[in-house]
């Protein structure tokens, strides 16, 4: 429906060059072609999952990381058979622009002068087209310079990035907390076991603005109301995420260290860094630090090279012997179990922190577990022979609300059945999930503060937030990057 001005600029090359310089049009200009389409692609594909374009000095490395996600969810198979698909649709975006240059060419040339009166012809349409403004379809118009504005976009992308670097590694060095004393840090919090629970993919949308939100606010607020019960209180909030969709990392070192991570180079460039994280300032002041991952299956260096943790957890140590759910290696309920046993049972400890990564609601939502008796969990082989819920393969607005209405029930009963006077639980989402759910864009996330001890919500009482689990939609919205900083002012000396 466009009339592309490139390809008329094309047509006359080749026409009017030289013989010797037309023939290295099409092993210049088709490839670049086949380059553009590909980052046309990967700009949809990012958009549909990250609400933002590809990245073409960063993102590659997103690669490895979906390759892996793909495998881990779905089987070698599909993976495999993924992994080809994008290597045969790669070399096609490449070949077949290169070979139909060659045609156009080698046509234009033999046929100079109905080749020159079609683009006069053209040339003529598309001025026309452009004066006015028309459009065949709303919104677009016919006289199309999208793949050179696409270029020069790339290019200029490129060059804001490499100048966003500088910036960046001077905002990691400019922290108000890098040299404060142990013993002036979270002197509020003297006691208290402090649990940092990341829930996958509870956006915004999760409980405000959505068919499924009515649904996913009963299980909300019916948590909140047994929590009170149990003579816990909360106050909640809004957080504007630095990702979307997937990245889940980017958030955890942006709430973390108090530093905007929305791309990989950021994240790679601040883990090499001795900013002070939540997790370090607990360690400072006499925490026991754990990092709980249970969908990890390797080494994770920066959890202590960078995040100071003194326990990590993940799926080869937690003991667990069930099955896996789409990407989660074990149910929530699991993790929140084997944490307890793990630390919060041990007797004559240090006070806790932990950070929990609850994955049950990640992408594609298509293996769910049902929550059971907190004494049947046991080493979980039990969830070898319970039925899984897997309305998400058919419907992926009822897979999503369901994860995320079971994770959020998990957490609310183990702080009930598990939870003691000394328990203080932050909880929030990660990112807002995928254009396929949401549809549209938006990195606000949910965020509350459990405690049992009223002097810790009376502590943040200026922060504005309003009571309950659930934000209402003129609680307060910060950068999650602020979260930070807020934190250990309310709780420092």
């Amino acid at each position: 429906m466009r009339l592309p001005l490139e390809a008329i600029v094309l047509v006359t090359l080749a026409v009017v060059l030289p013989a010797r310089v037309r023939r290295l049009i099409p092993w210049v200009i088709g490839p670049t072609l086949g380059l553009l389409v590909l980052v046309k692609l990967l700009d949809l594909g990012f958009f549909i999952a990250f609400d933002r374009p590809f990245n073409p000095v960063d993102d590659w490395s997103y690669a490895s990381v979906g390759i892996e996600s793909t495998r881990n969810t779905f089987g070698r198979t599909i993976a495999g058979l993924t992994v080809a698909g994008i290597v045969l649709l790669g070399v096609a975006a490449l070949v077949l622009p290169t070979l139909a240059m060659l045609r156009l060419t080698r046509v234009a040339a033999r046929h100079r002068r109905g080749s020159l009166r079609a683009v006069a012809a053209l040339a003529a349409a598309w001025v026309g087209c452009w004066a006015l403004g028309a459009q065949l379809v709303s919104g677009v118009s016919v006289a199309s310079t999208s793949g050179a504005d696409l270029a020069v976009y790339e290019a200029r992308a490129v060059h804001a990035d490499l100048r966003d670097r500088a910036r960046f590694s001077a905002a990691i060095r400019a922290d108000r907390y890098r040299n404060t004393p142990g013993d002036r840090l979270l002197v509020g919090l003297r006691g208290k076991d402090v649990l940092l629970v990341f829930v996958e993919s509870y956006g915004k949308l999760a409980i405000q603005g959505s068919s499924f939100s009515p649904g996913i606010a009963a299980v909300v607020d019916a948590g909140a109301r047994r929590l009170a019960a149990a003579g816990f209180s909360s106050q909640s909030g809004w957080l504007t995420s630095s990702t979307f969709g997937g990245g889940s990392w980017l958030a955890h070192a942006t709430l973390q260290s108090g530093t905007w991570v929305d791309t990989q180079w950021r994240y790679d460039e601040l883990v090499q860094s001795r900013r002070l994280t939540l997790a370090s300032a607990f360690g400072r002041a006499g925490w026991r630090t754990v990092g709980d991952s249970p969908s990890n299956n390797r080494s994770w260096p920066e959890g202590t090279s960078f995040y100071d943790y003194d326990q990590l957890y993940d799926r080869r140590n937690v003991g667990y012997r069930g099955p896996t759910y789409a990407f989660a290696s074990m149910p929530d309920q699991y993790v929140l179990l084997a944490l307890q046993r793990l630390e919060l049972a041990k007797p004559d400890r240090r006070p806790l922190f932990a950070q929990l990564d609850l994955v049950s609601s990640h992408t594609p939502w298509t293996r769910l577990p049902p929550l059971i008796g907190w004494s049947r969990v046991g080493d979980g082989s039990i969830f070898n022979r319970l039925p899984v819920d897997e309305s998400g393969l058919t419907d992926t607005g009822q897979g999503y609300a369901r994860s995320i209405e079971y994770t959020l029930r998990a957490l609310f009963s183990f702080v009930e059945h598990y939870g003691r006077e000394n328990l203080v639980v932050i909880v929030l989402g990660d990112h807002q999930p995928s254009r396929v759910v949401s549809g549209r864009p938006g990195h606000d996330v949910p965020i509350s503060i459990i405690a049992h001890d009223p002097a810790v919500i009376r502590q943040v009482a200026g922060w504005g937030w309003v009571d309950g689990m659930r934000p209402t939609p003129d609680a307060p919205v910060w950068l999650m990057s602020d979260f930070r900083n807020r934190f250990l002012g309310a709780f420092g000396s």
